[in-house]
């Protein structure tokens, strides 16, 4: 099969072929309320997104990076970006639950936060088909319900996209809680380049507020500034750079909505030399000062 022929769909791209409105960006949980009984996709995709789906009721033949896998009720598995996806058939009509994100949207949900190892999950290249039992299906269910309503809400409401973070880092780390369970005897093997990310992104999350040159996590990691751009570029589709500028924006975002902290408070914070220097850099990422940016996030109290 020709790799060039081979569509590559974004989450939107899906979205219009399903049908749904997009949720937020970098992040939509889909569930059918309707029985699926023809094949929305027929041809073989690939995807630059990483995709969770459930099948909740029914049966659903996929094929992924060539190797057919049967999913019934309250079967799921994980699929990576760049995966080759060819749904097969829907057998009599099916219900299902969808989570899809990119790779950013992971990133910038757990930068900030202790529980990055539950991404290791799913940067392995290997897929399995999980099942839940009756009582994981209750909870699970129950957490993507969450996640979708917050999701939905987050633009509307002030702490959005820290529960829509904490929602979405919650539903991670069950299903890495049901993989333990089921495959403990298996261990998840990702690349070195991989196991550099991740350690990247743990350096990260302690060090980012006052470290932002990329020689510093070079130097941690035992590595040139150069081959760690190249990794980070080819694994995250970020430069160390632009990762680092991540994690400090999502955090002056956060501090934003403590009104309580004052503007120059919340640069000292972040160890910016001052205010005006942080206002620069904040209209520069976000296209709005941080004046603006809290005014927004709270006008409509």
């Amino acid at each position: 099969m020709d790799k060039s022929t081979i569509k590559l769909h974004t989450i939107s791209d899906i979205l219009k072929i399903l049908d749904e409105k997009p949720q937020s960006e970098g992040l939509h949980v889909y569930s059918n309320k309707d029985i699926i009984y023809e094949n929305p996709i027929s041809y073989p995709f690939r995807s630059n997104s990483f995709s969770v789906i459930l099948v909740t009721k029914g049966k659903l033949s996929i094929q992924l990076n060539l190797i057919n896998y049967t999913l019934e009720a309250n079967d799921f598995v994980i699929v990576s970006p760049k995966t080759l996806t060819h749904i097969l058939n829907i057998h009599e009509g099916i219900q299902l639950i969808g989570i899809s994100f990119t790779i950013d949207f992971a990133l910038k949900s757990n930068v900030n936060k202790n529980n990055i190892e539950a991404f290791d999950f799913f940067t392995s290249k290997i897929i399995f088909k999980l099942s839940f039992g009756h009582q994981e299906i209750e909870s699970f269910l129950f957490l993507v319900n969450l996640l979708q309503k917050k999701n939905i809400q987050s633009k509307n409401s002030f702490f959005g996209h820290r529960m829509v973070s904490h929602a979405f880092s919650i539903v991670m780390l069950e299903i890495a809680s049901i993989y333990e369970k089921k495959h403990s005897n298996l261990k998840i093997e990702i690349s070195r380049k991989e196991e550099l990310m991740m350690k990247f992104l743990k350096i990260l999350e302690n060090n980012f507020k006052r470290e932002r040159g990329l020689q510093f996590y070079a130097d941690q990691l035992f590595v040139t500034t150069g081959y760690l751009t190249k990794v980070l570029k080819d694994i995250a589709g970020k430069t160390g750079g632009q990762l680092i500028d991540d994690a400090v924006i999502m955090e002056a975002q956060i501090l934003l909505e403590n009104t309580s902290l004052t503007i120059s408070q919340i640069a000292d914070e972040l160890h910016f030399s001052d205010q005006s220097f942080f206002g620069k850099f904040f209209k520069k990422k976000i296209g709005t000062s941080p004046s603006e940016y809290r005014k927004g996030k709270t006008s409509f109290f």
